[in-house]
């Protein structure tokens, strides 16, 4: 893809679920378009494969974004300024409808996708405000969209990030900092999301045998995501857009 080579030059901008996938791809094109990127993600390894393998000004912090800690040990890795947010890092469940959801999944499930992401996003907007300019991009999913694309747990939580979206556009987009949201469909990452229930398998598979798109790769969501972050979209705040190869239109 086109890369807008000095697009991000001299800003600095987080982007959490670094280490693979759709981070990892939103990671590098950032620092392909000179911006200073601190990438997060709870695997060491992979962000040690980030750092080897792809050019430019990337630091790397290893840490678990439900940790409360984790919040003060990403602002200070990034430093006084802090230009732009992407909230990347996410979770599935094992596709359990409600009546099947067990306590644990739950609660990992909604911490990882809507806490850690609202903690972050808590964290980085006094900054941004005192600057009145900053962007901060969610990652949501059609599961957000619609109640047949995954199970319960995760479907809440997209629709969660969907709300703390809207929201924080609705607060602080008169005081220079957009707030918008990705909606993909299908994306070739390692997110692991086996069916732990047979009722939500006969329940959703026919769905998605007919109606699924093709798979993403993740390099297609980072151009999104990436173009949110950027002046480019200087007019758009509040946006939830999929990026889901047309799945949203059926």
């Amino acid at each position: 893809m086109t890369h807008n080579a000095h697009r991000f030059a001299g800003a600095t901008v987080i982007v959490t679920g670094a280490g693979s996938g759709i981070g990892r791809a939103t990671a590098e094109r950032l620092a392909a378009e000179e911006c200073r990127v601190v990438a997060v993600d709870v695997s060491a390894e992979r962000l040690a494969h980030l750092e080897q393998e792809v050019d430019g000004d990337i630091v790397t912090l290893a840490t678990d974004i439900t940790d409360p800690a984790s919040t003060a040990a990403i602002l200070e890795l990034a430093g006084d300024r802090i230009d732009g947010l992407a909230n990347v890092a996410g979770i599935m469940d094992g596709f359990e409808p409600t009546a099947d959801i067990a306590d644990a999944t739950w609660e990992r499930v909604m911490a990882v996708n809507v806490t850690a992401m609202m903690r972050l996003t808590r964290a980085v907007l006094p900054g941004m405000l005192a600057r009145e300019q900053g962007s901060i991009v969610n990652v949501g999913s059609e599961a957000g969209l619609r109640g047949s694309a995954a199970g319960t747990p995760y479907t809440t939580s997209k629709h969660a990030v969907n709300g703390l979206t809207v929201s924080t556009a609705f607060f602080y987009t008169p005081r220079g900092v957009r707030c918008n949201a990705v909606a993909p469909g299908p994306v070739a990452t390692n997110i692991e999301a086996p069916f732990r229930s047979e009722w939500a398998q006969a329940r959703l598979g026919p769905f998605f045998q007919t109606n699924l798109p093709a798979v993403a790769r993740p390099e297609q969501l980072a151009a999104a995501i990436t173009w949110l972050l950027s002046d480019d979209a200087s007019n758009v705040s509040g946006a939830i857009i999929p990026v889901d190869g047309g799945w949203a239109a059926i």
